[in-house]
């Protein structure tokens, strides 16, 4: 994983993710996004490296973002940004602590890392202490951003994706099968999760736009 948009943020794969900050912005101008979860269809299809960068990207437009790992099963949030994955989000639900959310070296992003990973995931983002997580993360920044397991591999981002304004589905190109994206999409709208749109990730590289930048 590459936290492209600040190694390289003059290339056109850090242009493209400000190209869907701008998208989710005019989508917002009728439909505020301010609580958005990022997933895949099946397992290891981007979605983890799409949230971190648009998030950066968010934050780099000087948007107040904050970050949180919700993949209570395989985080790895903390990781990409060199922190520490404890204190962080089951310990507020198990614990009922003070919001410790990290400084990255990213100005306006802040990270909730997962925490210590607990034995039942799907349910913990079901309880009540999470709505009341989520619209506490909400009235402190911008945006807030979930990164959070594959739809149809477990139940984790179905659950999540009904407290949130939205959940963006990541598409891998060459990798992600029509039929899962197509298994992901249904499943979320069968419990009337609100699909914002998909974002092609891994997609060729167009030799016009090289050239350009």
């Amino acid at each position: 994983m590459d936290l492209i948009t600040i190694t390289d943020p003059r290339s056109p794969v850090s242009e493209a993710y400000r190209a869907l900050r701008t998208n989710l912005s005019f989508y917002s101008l009728d439909n505020p996004v301010r609580t958005l979860v990022v997933a895949a269809s099946a397992a290891d299809d981007g979605a983890v490296e799409t949230a971190a960068n648009l998030a950066v990207t968010m934050a780099q437009g000087g948007h107040e973002t904050i970050l949180v790992d919700c993949d209570l099963r395989r985080p790895s949030l903390h990781t990409l940004f060199g922190l520490e994955s404890e204190p962080g989000f089951t310990s507020l639900i198990v614990g009922g602590g003070e919001m410790a959310l990290m400084e990255t070296a990213v100005d306006n992003l802040r990270l909730l890392p997962s925490g210590t990973i607990p034995p039942n995931p799907a349910d913990l983002l079901g309880s009540r202490k999470v709505d009341e997580i989520i619209k506490t993360l909400a009235d402190m920044a911008e945006i807030v951003i979930f990164s959070a397991p594959p739809v149809i591999a477990v139940t984790d981002s179905v659950v999540l994706g009904a407290k949130v304004d939205g959940v963006l589905l990541v598409i891998q190109a060459g990798k992600t099968r029509r039929d899962h994206a197509e298994r992901a999409k249904e499943t979320l709208a069968k419990a009337n999760v609100r699909v914002i749109g998909a974002t092609l990730t891994n997609a060729p590289k167009d030799s016009s736009v090289n050239s350009y930048y």
